[in-house]
């Protein structure tokens, strides 16, 4: 495990195997961020034309690894692009993210970023740390690569209490998205709902162990349970597996909280699209469709790690999508938690019936607001690609998520619920609402408006995270190939901005 600290030694000064420095990409050619100042007089007027000569620009994602000769008191120098502003939180978490996978064999790294302020400091040790990160647990050979032992960031608050704070603020957050997507990267096989709650299990037991360790309450619903709770959304998808549904509810509820967030997560831990099959290749990433189960469940801890002074409520729905004698039917009639009837057209539509009976379970907390995550439609993946997430909900609730994205460094994008899709998902001639009606247009406004009808009316929004939630391409900033954690650093920012509201 890499050990972070913070130093305001400079980095001309600090022995290490490697020292990157942030390049700023200005008007008049690069040059080196505040941080690594002293780099730049150690190499005096020497340093544009050797930047020239090795082709820095300073650009974001540019990484240009350098010998440091007798200037810097480290074998190596790698070159991080910036971009032109060295102040975004947002361009230094990216940037700290390259860094850790250009120097992949480093004992010591010293991290000579913008680091000026607390929340840069929280940007350079965050993306560093979830840059850096690899799934190789089913790597049967040994990877080439190994974790640096220390890491150094180079800082002149280092001495500050806020920056110390920002520190651990940041790995308790990489923490929480690097356990997101150890489980969305798990073979389906490896973690079906019973597993998945197991592993709900065993993280919350190692939160919540030792003195001084944060108290949230744990419990897990079997499929016996959920059947006596009337849940009837999340048994019509698992029924179709023989590995039994879930359900996992985890509470932080800390003295004087001053206000009480519920949170609700799709845990569909394969989903094979049911009677209404998927495409064959339509199935191969389906294991990342219990991402908003894993996203709700770390950001709960996460957010009791921190001590925030908020109420949690979190919901995660497990269920396996699958093919069998005992799948539910397009035309059957299926009662909801809250006992509202609902006709199936479409069984791989079927994140919105665990979200329903969800939703309707936390409303009956009385929470202050409502917030659900899913990888939930196609459309929103068609509508705005594989980087910016989907907000639909009311007013307030979708701008809170909106600007907590902007903090925490993840893009979302306001979509609409026109009120006509009131008529579309209560069209049905047999039940109170229509699951789906197979018009090709509005699909994820359509899937919002359904899981609206189970929000009681409370301030809630609704995060559509489809194609977000794996990074099929190479990687880029802080985010790796596969899992990318993509959520759990907006919501558990909504929460901070709950508790200082």
């Amino acid at each position: 495990m890499t050990s972070y600290s913070l130093r305001s030694a400079s980095p001309a000064k600090t022995r290490a195997d490697a020292v990157v420095v942030g390049v700023v990409a200005g008007d008049k050619g690069p040059r080196l961020c505040d941080a690594a100042e002293d780099v730049s007089k150690a190499y005096g007027r020497r340093l544009r034309p050797f930047l020239s000569t090795m082709g820095v620009t300073g650009k974001a994602g540019e990484a240009v690894k350098a010998p440091s000769r007798d200037e810097v008191n480290a074998p190596l120098l790698v070159f991080v692009g910036l971009g032109p502003d060295p102040t975004d939180p947002i361009a230094v978490r990216r940037a700290a993210g390259v860094a850790a996978r250009s120097v992949p064999n480093a004992a010591s790294v010293a991290l000579a970023l913008p680091s000026e302020t607390p929340e840069l400091v929280a940007a350079v040790v965050e993306g560093h740390r979830l840059g850096g990160y690899a799934f190789t647990a089913y790597k049967s050979a040994k990877t080439e690569t190994t974790e640096p032992a220390d890491v150094v960031v180079l800082t002149g608050i280092a001495r500050r209490s806020e920056a110390t704070e920002a520190l651990e603020r940041a790995e308790v957050l990489a923490d929480a998205v690097a356990m997101t997507r150890d489980w969305v990267n798990m073979p389906p096989k490896d973690c079906t709902p019973p597993l998945l709650a197991d592993l709900v299990v065993a993280a919350h037991k190692e939160v919540t162990k030792g003195r001084g360790a944060p108290k949230v309450k744990l419990e897990v619903f079997d499929h016996e349970q959920l059947a006596e709770m009337g849940c009837g959304g999340i048994l019509s998808v698992g029924d179709s597996s023989e590995s039994p549904s879930r359900l996992v509810r985890l509470t932080w509820a800390p003295k004087g909280a001053t206000a009480h967030l519920a949170l609700v997560g799709k845990g569909v831990t394969f989903d094979s699209g049911g009677l209404t099959i998927k495409p064959s290749s339509s199935m191969v990433n389906m294991k990342g469709d219990m991402a908003g189960a894993a996203s709700v469940v770390a950001a709960t801890l996460a957010i009791a790690r921190l001590g925030l002074p908020v109420k949690v409520t979190a919901y995660a729905p497990m269920a396996e999508n699958m093919v069998s004698a005992t799948s539910t039917r397009p035309g059957d009639v299926i009662t909801m938690h809250n006992g509202t009837t609902v006709e199936i057209a479409n069984t791989d539509a079927e994140g919105r019936m665990l979200l329903g009976d969800a939703l309707s379970m936390a409303v009956e907390d009385a929470p202050d607001v409502v917030i659900d995550i899913a990888t939930l439609t196609g459309h929103m993946q068609l509508a705005l690609g594989d980087k910016v997430g989907a907000v639909m909900g009311t007013d307030d609730e979708v701008a809170a998520v909106l600007a907590a994205g902007v903090a925490a460094g993840e893009q979302h994008w306001r979509m609409p619920i026109p009120e006509e899709m009131k008529e579309r998902i209560t069209s049905s001639k047999v039940a109170d609402l229509l699951q789906h009606d197979w018009v090709r247009w509005g699909g994820g406004l359509y899937a919002s408006a359904f899981l609206r009808e189970f929000t009681g009316g409370l301030p809630w929004a609704h995060l559509d995270i489809a194609g977000k939630e794996m990074n099929l391409g190479g990687p880029y900033g802080h985010v790796p190939s596969g899992a990318t954690g993509f959520g759990v650093t907006t919501l558990v920012q909504l929460a901070r901005g709950l508790a200082e509201a």
